[in-house]
């Protein structure tokens, strides 16, 4: 059996490399593969958003048959009840800008609720977070509905392990925030360092949503290796 994982930064990739002693590919330097106890793993980054996750489930499946495919990585929160760092097991994933609904073959210990809702619009006003958790909404992310059309398309089962990095109701992330990110999640300490000189008081938001996304990475990374090593060889 072979599991395929996909984390869209380098920050949400990173503990799953190290947990499973992952190598790099060398066939494709872009993928990393190794074992989770006697199941094949072949991981690799999406980069933030929409349109990259769709690329990178494609090529991913174009490089290898996968008999499952997850989507590792961190989610943004509504509740302002939801503590930083909780896994999330959503029912159903959700296209925000096409309304489109889709699936998982969830395989964690949790048992599957509520409503992950993904898009490339950033929420971030605390009327609109309201809004969605009135609606089942229990996270946010960029990449996970994008995934999952390729997964349907393809027809790989796939599943999503996502923790709460952070929440709209605490006003951590915004839109100037998301791009010193860049695409993958590596960032520009120069970007970061002229931001926080423009606005000296906005780093204590910044730390607490470091240590909120180191968090949920582990977290989300542990979930999803657990899951592998209770899978059973075809």
């Amino acid at each position: 059996m072979r599991v395929g994982l996909l984390a869209p930064m380098r920050q949400e990739l990173a503990p799953l490399v190290r947990r499973l002693g992952l190598r790099r590919a060398e066939a494709d330097t872009a993928l990393y593969v190794g074992l989770a106890g006697d199941i094949e793993v072949v991981a690799s980054l999406t980069g933030i958003g929409m349109r990259a996750a769709a690329a990178a489930a494609e090529r991913l499946l174009d490089a290898t048959k996968l008999d499952h495919l997850m989507v590792v990585g961190i989610a943004g929160g509504v509740d302002a009840d939801q503590p930083i760092g909780s896994l999330i097991a959503p029912e159903v994933v959700v296209d925000g800008s096409t309304g489109r609904e889709f699936r998982p073959v969830q395989l964690g210990e949790l048992a599957p609720q509520g409503r992950l809702v993904s898009s490339d619009q950033l929420v971030t006003g605390r009327g609109k977070a309201a809004e969605l958790k009135r609606s089942g909404v229990v996270g946010l992310d960029m990449e996970t509905a994008a995934v999952a059309a390729v997964c349907g398309r393809r027809g790989c089962p796939w599943s999503v392990f996502r923790a709460i990095s952070d929440r709209v109701t605490d006003q951590t992330t915004d839109a100037a925030v998301l791009a010193l990110a860049g695409p993958d999640g590596g960032g520009d300490p120069g970007a970061v360092a002229r931001y926080l000189l423009a606005r000296p008081w906005r780093i204590v938001r910044l730390l607490r949503l470091a240590h909120g996304t180191l968090r949920a990475t582990r977290v989300a990374a542990d979930a999803a290796i657990r899951a592998c090593l209770r899978l059973k060889p075809a």
